[in-house]
């Protein structure tokens, strides 16, 4: 197939692209890498750097799948600008559904966000609860998916609401619960833990991938999927990774008891099975950091990086 990516260079895009293109599939990614490019050449890769926004400048002949990743990535930075993020996040997904149904594009996969949810009381958070989200970022996820099930008659449109993603990645995020703990363990030798009792949902980065090429393979699974398998608490991953990195840990007062858990019995009941664990995360990103392939960047840390680059002059 040939499969288009939007936001390929990032977190996801850069473990996702690989596994697409060892399973035999031409890759077109399309990203602004504001962060960098880390991507490996391939001849059945083209990287181009570009904006979403840009719709006039995307061409999808030919195209048979688009896997939509680009969005101003989580709540902090999807508040630093607003009107960016709604650009990028939402208008742009909108157009570029648009083009897809126009240049015949078969089937369309989205990365929403479990956060859509906004706070839920619920043990069990499932696809059919009401949504009720809270930052801009969530509220541009969920307009897109709405836009997006409006062309499920003229397309196949897959939709993910993947948890908090851990693990190494070549574009690694040290800003997300697992990943940054375990650096703080490693470089700090203590990790402060703000209130603790917080539960969030987590995906092992690879696992992610592979439900994104779960959904690639299989067409005929069209909708709204959770992708979340361990609900732990902040304090609990704080222990987890306690146990392999020599550490204190600290713990502080909070003034966000926000706990947010998924359910994913309907993506595993269309056969899909998770491989890894957060565990298996903080011994991967122990072992990079110790090999001397990870290492506390500036560009890793979303909100600082956009700070400092992006939005400098804002």
């Amino acid at each position: 197939m040939n499969i288009f990516v939007t936001g390929g260079c990032g977190y996801k895009g850069s473990v996702l692209v690989p596994k697409l293109l060892a399973q035999g599939h031409t890759v077109q990614v399309l990203d602004t890498m504001w962060f960098g490019n880390f991507m490996q050449p391939h001849q059945r890769l083209t990287v181009t750097q570009g904006d979403v926004r840009n719709i006039e400048d995307i061409d999808l002949a030919g195209v048979d799948a688009v896997i939509h990743l680009s969005s101003v990535a989580n709540d902090p930075c999807g508040d630093l600008d607003p009107k960016l993020t709604w650009e990028i996040s939402a208008l742009a997904t909108m157009q570029l559904a648009d083009k897809a149904v126009r240049q015949g594009v078969k089937q369309f996969i989205y990365a929403s966000s479990g956060s859509v949810y906004g706070v839920k009381e619920e043990d069990q958070v499932t696809e059919d609860l009401e949504l009720k989200p809270i930052s801009e970022y969530n509220k541009t996820k969920m307009v897109s998916e709405r836009v997006l099930l409006s062309y499920s008659d003229k397309m196949v449109v897959q939709i993910v609401r993947p948890a908090t993603v851990c693990g190494y990645s070549p574009r690694m995020r040290l800003d997300v619960s697992v990943n940054m703990l375990t650096m703080q363990a490693l470089t700090n030798g203590k990790i402060t833990v703000f209130g603790g009792a917080q539960v969030r949902p987590n995906i092992h980065i690879d696992d992610i991938a592979s439900v994104y090429l779960h959904l690639v393979e299989h067409p005929e699974i069209t909708g709204i999927f959770n992708a979340g398998f361990e609900n732990i608490s902040i304090l609990d991953i704080a222990n987890r990774v306690a146990k392999h990195v020599a550490t204190e840990i600290v713990v502080t007062e909070s003034n966000d008891p926000r706990s947010y858990r998924v359910n994913s019995d309907k993506l595993l009941a269309t056969g899909f099975k998770p491989s890894k664990t957060v565990e298996n995360a903080i011994e991967e990103i122990i072992a990079k950091y110790k090999s001397g392939q990870l290492k506390d960047e500036e560009r890793f840390h979303n909100l600082r990086w956009m700070q400092s680059t992006v939005l400098a002059g804002n």
